[in-house]
Formats: C-alpha cells, sequence, structure tokens
C-alpha cells in the first residue's frame, strides 16, 4: 500500500486549574427540578476529561463533587455560557444525587476564543459557585526540516514537549532503567496495564501531530515499512475498537535525557506495537525489540477507521505485514527440496518463543539449515527477509544493521513449521543469526471469528536489545 497515512486524533487532554466560589443561592438555574438539593458544590475539586487551547474545537466533561445531596433525582440543565474567555458553553448531564457526597457532570463544548481562564456560574440544589477552566495558548514548535541525525531527533523530542502541558511532560519522560524499557507487551492495557508513559488517549491533534512527526523522523520511509506500516498496524486496532483497542491506547515514553551524549530510548508501545529504539552518544545503538501484530490480518477501507485515513488511501485492502509475510514465505519456498526439509521441525509453536516479556532468554540449540548451506540465490532470499524488519528503521541506522547481518549469513539458521505459506493456524518461522533473531507466527482470530490468520512477529537482537543494555 503507497502513501502515508494520517490518524484521526481523539479530543484534548490537558491539566486545568480550577477556582471555586461558593455562596448560598436560593437559585436552581441547573436543576429542572427544585426537589433537588445539596449543601455545598466544590468547584476547586473539579476534575476534567480534557483541557483546552485557544481556536481548538474542544468537548469534554466535568465533574464537579458536591456534599450533602438529598437522593433526588433530577433532568438536564441549560446550557450555561463561558465567561472571561468566550465560546464554551457546559451542560448539565441528568442523574440521581446521593444520599451525601457525590459529583455532577458537566459536558463542556465549543471553541475557545482566546487563551486564559474560562469561567462558568454553576447553581445546583440551593449552591453556586464558579467552575474555571484553564485555556492554553497555542503551542510553539521549530521547523526541524532542516536538520538531521539526532539534531532531528531532539529537536521534534522538544516540539512534542512544547505541545504538552507539564504533569504531561512528566508521565512522558522518566527515568531511564531497564525494568522500564521492558514493560511492553502484545495486551490491551485491560490486561498488561503495565506500560509507561504518556498514554495517547484524549491528546489533542496538535500533541498527536507532533509525536507522529517524531516517530516517523525516527522510523523507514519505504511503502509498508517502517512509518508507513505503522500507522496501518494502528489503523488496524482502530478497526477492532471498543474500550481496549485503537490508537488512543497507545503509550508514548522517553526514557532517559535526550540528549546528543549519554543514553536515551523513543518507546511507543501498545497492543501489537512496539518500538524501542535506544540512543547512546547520539547513535541508535539498538532498534529492538520491534514488535508486530495485526488482527485483521487484511481489511479494506471503511467508516471503521479514521477520515483522514480514509481519504489519503486509493488501496482497497490494507494488509500491514503483508511485506514480510510475503518475503518470509518466498525464503521458505526458495529452497531447495533437501534444505527445505532440513528447515522442517516437528514441533507446533503456537506463538512467538521470544515475545513479549521473553528478554534476554533466547534458545542456545539453532534450529533448522544452517545458513552456511545455503546457495547464493538462497541467501539472497534470507537477506531480503531480514531486510523488511531491519528497514522499519531510519535509513541510516537500518543500514549499520543490514551490514551487520549480512556479514553473518553464513552462520544465521531458518528454521520453520506448518505451512511454507504462513497463512495457516500455527505456520511459524525463525531466523536465528549470532545477531538477529526474527518469528513470525500464525495464530487464529482473538476478537474476531474471522479472519483465520492473527500473525505476531518479532525482531531481536543477541546483543543489542534495548541498547544491550543487561
Amino acid at each position: 500500500m503507497k502513501g502515508k497515512f494520517v490518524l484521526l486524533f481523539s479530543s484534548v487532554l490537558l491539566t486545568i486549574a480550577g477556582f471555586i466560589a461558593c455562596k448560598k443561592d436560593s437559585s436552581d438555574s441547573s436543576s429542572s427540578g427544585s426537589s433537588a438539593t445539596v449543601t455545598a458544590l466544590n468547584c476547586s475539586s473539579a476534575t476534567f476529561s480534557a483541557t483546552a487551547t485557544i481556536n481548538v474545537a474542544y468537548q469534554a466533561t466535568a465533574t464537579v463533587p458536591y456534599t450533602g445531596g438529598n437522593g433526588v433525582s433530577y433532568s438536564a440543565g441549560s446550557a450555561i455560557s463561558s465567561t472571561g474567555v468566550t465560546g464554551l458553553t457546559a451542560t448539565l448531564a441528568s442523574g440521581t444525587l446521593a444520599s451525601g457526597a457525590g459529583n455532577l457532570t458537566y459536558a463542556i463544548s465549543g471553541t475557545p476564543t482566546s487563551s486564559g481562564t474560562a469561567v462558568f456560574a454553576i447553581s445546583f440544589g440551593g449552591q453556586s459557585c464558579s467552575l474555571s477552566l484553564t485555556v492554553n495558548a497555542a503551542a510553539t514548535t521549530t521547523d526541524c526540516s532542516s536538520k538531521t541525525g539526532i539534531e532531528k531527533i531532539l529537536c521534534l523530542i522538544d516540539n512534542v514537549k512544547a505541545t504538552l502541558s507539564s504533569s504531561q511532560i512528566s508521565s512522558m519522560q522518566i527515568s531511564y532503567t531497564l525494568a522500564s524499557a521492558e514493560k511492553w507487551s502484545n495486551f490491551p492495557d485491560a490486561i498488561y496495564g503495565n506500560r509507561i508513559g504518556l498514554k495517547l488517549s484524549g491528546l489533542s491533534t496538535t500533541q498527536k501531530t507532533a509525536i507522529l512527526a517524531l516517530l516517523q523522523a525516527v522510523s523507514g520511509s519505504g511503502s509498508n515499512e517502517g512509518y508507513d506500516e505503522l500507522v496501518q498496524l494502528l489503523a488496524a486496532d482502530n478497526y477492532l475498537g471498543g474500550s481496549d483497542y485503537g490508537e488512543s491506547n497507545y503509550h508514548i515514553c522517553i526514557l532517559g535525557t535526550p540528549s546528543a551524549s549519554g543514553t536515551f530510548e523513543i518507546y511507543f508501545g501498545g497492543h501489537h506495537t512496539q518500538l524501542s529504539n535506544t540512543y547512546i552518544n547520539g547513535t541508535l545503538v539498538g532498534g529492538t525489540p520491534s514488535f508486530r501484530g495485526v488482527e485483521p490480518c487484511t481489511y479494506g477501507t471503511s467508516t471503521s477507521f479514521s477520515a483522514a485515513v480514509n481519504s489519503s488511501s486509493t488501496a482497497t485492502s490494507i494488509i500491514p505485514m503483508n511485506q514480510e509475510a510475503a518475503a518470509l514465505s518466498a525464503l521458505l519456498t526458495g529452497l531447495s527440496s533437501t534444505n527445505l526439509a532440513t528447515a522442517k521441525q516437528s514441533t507446533t509453536f503456537s506463538d512467538l518463543v521470544c515475545g513479549p516479556q521473553v528478554d534476554w532468554s533466547f534458545p542456545t540449540t539453532k534450529l533448522g539449515v544452517k545458513g552456511s548451506s545455503l546457495s547464493s540465490s538462497e541467501q539472497a532470499l534470507l537477506l531480503a527477509a531480514i531486510n523488511t524488519y531491519v528497514n522499519d528503521l531510519d535509513a541510516a541506522s537500518a543500514s549499520t544493521f543490514l551490514t551487520l547481518y549480512t556479514n553473518e549469513l553464513s552462520d544465521t539458521y531458518v528454521a520453520y513449521s506448518g505451512t511454507t505459506g504462513l497463512i495457516t493456524k500455527y505456520d511459524y518461522i525463525r531466523i536465528d543469526g549470532p545477531h538477529v533473531w526474527i518469528e513470525y507466527s500464525v495464530g487464529s482470530g482473538v476478537v474476531l471469528s474471522n479472519p483465520a490468520t492473527h500473525p505476531h512477529s518479532v525482531w531481536r537482537d543477541r546483543s543489542y536489545d534495548y541498547g544491550g543494555t543487561k
């Protein structure tokens, strides 16, 4: 599939400040029922599901605590216009008071016309207070297009941080430890809740665009490789939908202090994708573990995808891992009958051997046919298959790893189980060299009963996973 895709971005999630000006009031403009009463509203403890930025469409909820509720039901209120910063309205959602302490929910929407504080004068149950929402100024970013290498990466990281609040930056950038870097999984957050960094849920279009620009710079630029493949995988997760899947459940993290000296890692992960790029003294030393999975394996463009993906794509189907599967299958079908028989394993592999949470546990016994037994044409097919993984990195870094792996082809083994087509449940292939480790395993659908195939794949390096940190 040609071209690049732009993800549909969800609404903004930033930090707000609340200000209370509670007073006794006999009016009840937010409630349609005069029997609903509370003894106090606490706007200073209100929380918002997102913060606002000047001239950016805003849609969120505000949760306002109360005490002394009398347990009575109440209906939705009328829209309350903001003062100070105008352009927003707050509308009370219907509900039932607790007998005691509880929360009111207000839907806030509109487009703030300036930066500063938007104030909503809310009144409910005989009490009133001023609910204040901070509206941020537009983020100031730097043009990084003329920069190259580590300087461009550092510039783009700064641009990401420029769009975030201080609390979001604290979530995204943490100290570098191997224990933190290893916290990734192919499970959604509802099952594996141990991922690090800032979750994309609720981030603004501006924030996500800055994050994607960084990911694009550290990824390959080929068709159906690197960044192109990454956004297709996110689109496939959007297709699964629900509360557990989709781009909003992915995490971005910077481990360590980004610099041309020292060690830091760019971590981007969620269900079915893990990018782990470790830089030491300005050089990408480790681009692994690199995990990819997809369900459904093939899908067509539809309203389930973001509008941006649909408008930029002319393809009728999207197959994110087709390039890897095709190259690996071509490797197997290109082996001589003798070499194919040597590569064939009787063991059934139901999933990856060195997948998530299996670090530095590479098998000591090599399986399959050794590279030195392969003809030059067979070795070329092996290298082409490896290349579909290495090319997920930026061109300069990919060249370094490809040279290393090319020099080790004669000591690299190929083993497989199941069929050579790699489209049937339990089909499996492994490439195992002095450094390179690649696995591709075919499972059945988990969320969807059909398709029949649901592949997982991982690229690791025996020495340079996590930049060689052990």
